[in-house]
């Protein structure tokens, strides 16, 4: 199993963006094709010149048009229809091309990073592209051990007995064309020295915190735990004074149970009796202060987006307001969620501090197989998938059980297009590793295929996170 590597399979063609002087040479070209083609089809469908015009016998026999003097015209043969054909087929291509540059030229960009960062030799390197490789020679312990008390139990895949635990941690993510960095804590510390950073977001953005936490504390284990800024939880360490904290937000948005009070209410015209009050406007408390207080903020959202067993669409629906009044006719959770983004990125921008660095995490993927986890679904695998399974999984036209991984970075995507926010992009790392989710050591009654055992895989998305940072 040494050096066994699994490929993502989309890999996407970028053209470069043109110069301005790029632009006007394309122009040209274009237009002298196109000119070439309309006067190539006109010369050939045209009809032919009158056959006189002082056109007179000689007396060799031959005859001579003594009104065509210096001006000469090209006279180009007619063609056949094989080669009016050939002819045809090479403008449109021609045409189809100079329309395809421009389009890639003027097109809106995407997202500042989506973890692209520059490399050394000038070059640049996508950390969030590419293979996980077993590597048995991987340090062992690793970063830090299963007694790091902050780790939720159900994610404690060692201490659990999890057969694979340890199995977990020798593979290594290994991007296209570059190297990750190595994780080192302590240069981490000094570098970060009189920084707050805040995670934003579920539980799986706690699952991510947790293992940065696990890692700092390895090294440095004075630490003061409190709650800053309203945060569920928090430490400082206090030799760097850096402060790391995780605010507990499941919709960013602020929302609450919602019951039928007044009959001529504009819900209850409608028929509405009970269902979850979301304020897309307004943020959750737990967060609200956390943009003006943390210098490095990383939020999540979208699991609890697609949650039919926690937001019934007919017993206990989603009912969004904005400005405190019903958004109506009432929309569905995938148009609340473009109305919340779009206002909760606007909120973080206008109360950030000056100087802070916003990044946004994508959708870490579930994956149940044979059913949702309500449904009896499981993830027994015990090595990552290959592409193939990968895609069988997730992809949007199969429409399977854990689609909303993909679903939802397309509304991340759009919302944080132009916006100061960077991406954070784990979500292709991820998708492959089926074998790194507590299953059924995290203790419950179903298997757990969403969050993931720690140490394991979201010190990876750490070790991504920090390359960014070192980046800037």
């Amino acid at each position: 199993m040494a050096n066994r590597e699994l490929y993502y399979s989309s890999r996407k063609l970028i053209l470069p963006t043109l110069s301005l002087a790029s632009r006007l040479l394309l122009s040209l070209l274009c237009l002298v094709s196109i000119f070439l083609c309309f006067s190539l089809f006109r010369n050939d469908t045209a009809s032919p010149p009158p056959l006189t015009y002082s056109v007179v016998p000689e007396k060799n026999g031959g005859t001579c048009d003594y009104s065509d003097g210096r001006s000469r015209k090209l006279i180009l043969p007619t063609l056949s229809l094989a080669s009016r054909l050939l002819l045809s087929l090479l403008c449109l291509a021609s045409i189809f091309f100079c329309f395809s540059l421009f389009r890639n030229d003027t097109a809106s960009p995407p997202p500042l990073t989506y973890s692209v960062v520059p490399e050394k030799n000038g070059g640049t390197c996508d950390y969030s592209d590419g293979r996980w490789i077993y590597d048995s020679t991987v340090r062992s312990p690793p970063r830090y051990d299963h007694t790091c008390k902050e780790i939720f139990k159900g994610w404690n895949c060692i201490a659990s007995g999890k057969s694979n635990a340890v199995d977990i941690l020798k593979w290594r993510w290994k991007p296209y064309g570059c190297d990750l960095p190595p994780f080192d804590a302590l240069r981490f510390l000094e570098k970060f020295r009189d920084t707050n950073i805040g995670f934003i977001g579920d539980s799986l953005n706690r699952n991510m915190f947790v293992s940065l936490f696990c890692a700092l504390k390895q090294v440095c284990p004075e630490v003061k735990k409190w709650r800053p800024a309203g945060a569920d939880r928090g430490f400082t360490f206090l030799k760097y004074n850096l402060t790391i904290a995780y605010h507990r937000t499941n919709l960013l948005a602020r929302y609450g149970r919602w019951s039928a009070n007044s009959k001529s209410g504009t819900l209850e015209s409608l028929g509405y009796k009970e269902g979850y009050r979301v304020d897309v406007d307004l943020p959750e408390g737990t967060w609200a202060e956390a943009p003006s207080f943390h210098d490095i903020l990383i939020f999540n959202t979208g699991h609890w987006w697609w949650a039919p067993s926690k937001f019934d669409p007919v017993k206990s629906p989603m009912l969004f307001f904005e400005e405190g009044v019903p958004v109506t006719p009432p929309v569905a959770p995938e148009a609340g969620l473009d109305m919340v983004l779009k206002h909760m990125v606007s909120f973080v921008e206008k109360n950030a501090r000056p100087s802070a660095i916003l990044f946004f995490r994508t959708q870490s993927p579930r994956h149940f197989e044979g059913g949702d986890w309500d449904q009896g679904g499981t993830c027994p695998r015990l090595q990552p998938l290959v592409s193939k399974e990968v895609e069988q999984l997730f992809s949007i036209k199969n429409n399977g059980t854990n689609v909303e991984t993909r679903l939802v970075n397309q509304h991340l995507y759009r919302a944080l297009e132009g916006s100061n926010f960077r991406i954070l992009d784990i979500t292709r790392m991820s998708e492959f590793r089926a074998d790194a989710h507590p299953s059924t050591a995290g203790g419950k009654r179903h298997d757990d295929c969403m969050h993931w055992c720690l140490p394991g895989l979201t010190d990876t998305w750490n070790d991504l996170f920090i390359a960014q940072l070192n980046a800037l």
